[in-house]
């Protein structure tokens, strides 16, 4: 397999076209990663790991494989910097979540490219199209000579899906810490919104919210199923403690970012915070859904305990509730946020099940920032760079945690209709255009030469 890629790889340089060739390349590259089926559970991702390790040896780039479980490496490459200037990481995880191939229209791990210019499979969106466009772009950049004043990192990481086995950048930050950066870039943001104004804005994630799952469980008194009164059973007070849960509002919280956001979307608002969340969420179609949960925590019950038997009425009765909290909120603003909810007329148990996780955020009035929104300047005149928190979690958390990075989850695309980048997250059919992937190396490629610089102009 490895002949074969690289002559592949060869032949793709000998295009005379630049454009083309980087398309072609990229192209080439996130079909053979697709190929590689590194759904987590299990993972697996070493062998993904090592094709992009070959590659990029292959352009001169200095790589490593660092594991925890063998079959489940990390690669760091880096080009590395003079020291006159900060450095940054592209990064990007391996593994994929499971897919069903009985409902795609073409098996997930084929790395098929369509007619259209659509390549298929599991990992187009997420993540793959982005790991392989960040490779691109770092041996381009060691192909021309690219002497950066600082550090440029290249990190494809494990285990990010599932995180359980500890074998991905939660584990590599503590063994590797010459991997921290002073700015680095991963998953998120990068989509083209085009608002009901004619506004075109592009998000960029600068943070996420924390998980902080609760346990709820009700308390009764057990009881023979056969004679429902002859006990006081904790699965209908369980019904209404969730019912409550649902139809709870949780507090609006104005956050530095949340504010930025709304300025860019409605500029200065006077109404209230209810009233610009509305006015905001208007404004695109997907933004009803999406944006009130970054002014507060959401609280969404998820799995359920009752009894062990069928003929035996509970005792106790419980819900898991996967709870996503604003950066800064502590268990305690969480469970004050519960029990308004729940009341007090029902005896019940409020359990914490893990400590919170994530909740970082990055500043937007830095250098990088800038770079991206030049970037849409020069390439999409007119657009917006939007700052927005991450709903879900990625990596970038253990960035910022670990070294006080600057992280954004940005990678733009302009091609691949919204909804179809959308429903490929973790579902069917999952496709990204390949002129999206050149035009986030084009991006990759800026950001590298403008944040680190070159020490040789002549190298650009």
């Amino acid at each position: 397999m490895e002949f074969i890629v690289s002559q592949r790889w060869c032949l793709i340089e000998d295009m005379s076209e630049p454009d083309g060739r980087v398309r072609s390349e990229a192209t080439s590259l996130l079909r053979d990663l697709i190929r590689i089926d590194t759904s987590n559970p299990p993972g697996r991702e070493t062998p993904a790991a090592k094709l992009l390790l070959d590659y990029l040896e292959a352009a001169g780039v200095s790589c490593e494989l660092v594991a925890r479980d063998p079959e489940r490496a990390n690669l760091i490459a880096r080009i590395p910097g003079t020291g006159e200037g900060p450095s940054l990481a592209f990064m990007g995880h391996t593994d994929v979540v499971p897919a069903d191939a009985a409902d795609w229209e073409h098996p997930p791990f084929s790395g098929h490219l369509d007619g259209d210019g659509f390549v298929w499979g599991r990992g187009a969106v997420d993540m793959k199209n982005q790991t392989a466009t960040r490779a691109v772009a770092v041996a381009e950049l060691a192909r021309s000579g690219f002497r950066p004043r600082g550090d440029l990192v290249f990190i494809a990481q494990a285990d990010e899906e599932s995180g359980t086995e500890d074998a991905g950048l939660k584990w590599l930050r503590g063994q590797r810490p010459d991997i921290g950066c002073d700015y680095s870039i991963d998953e998120g943001g990068g989509e083209r919104l085009e608002l009901t104004d004619g506004r075109v804005v592009v998000p960029i994630n600068t943070g996420e919210k924390a998980t902080l799952p609760v346990l709820i469980t009700a308390l009764g008194e057990a009881g023979h199923a056969s004679i429902p009164q002859s006990g006081d059973n904790a699965v209908p007070r369980l019904a209404v403690l969730i019912d409550r849960l649902a139809r709870h509002r949780t507090q609006r919280i104005l956050r530095p970012e949340t504010h930025r956001l709304l300025e860019v979307l409605i500029g200065p608002h006077e109404g209230g915070l209810d009233a610009a969340i509305e006015q905001a969420a208007g404004l695109h179609p997907s933004f009803a859904d999406d944006l009130p949960p970054l002014f507060g925590s959401t609280i969404a019950p998820t799995r359920l305990f009752g009894s062990a038997a069928r003929n035996v009425m509970p005792g106790r009765a419980a819900v898991e509730c996967d709870c996503r909290v604003l950066p800064e909120t502590t268990p305690e603003d969480l469970e004050r946020e519960l029990r308004s909810a729940l009341g007090h007329d029902i005896s019940y148990e409020l359990e914490f099940l893990e400590p919170p996780t994530g909740g970082t955020v990055a500043p937007v009035d830095t250098p990088l920032f800038d770079v991206c929104q030049d970037f849409l300047h020069d390439n999409d005149p007119g657009a917006a760079l939007l700052p927005v928190i991450s709903t879900g979690f990625c990596d970038s958390h253990f960035m910022r945690e670990a070294f006080d990075t600057v992280a954004y989850g940005f990678w733009p695309l302009r091609r691949t209709p919204i909804d179809i980048y959308h429903d490929g997250f973790h579902n069917r059919n999952e496709r990204i255009h390949a002129d999206d992937l050149a035009y986030a190396v084009d991006f990759h490629l800026y950001a590298a030469r403008r944040i680190l610089g070159d020490r040789d102009p002549a190298g650009l």
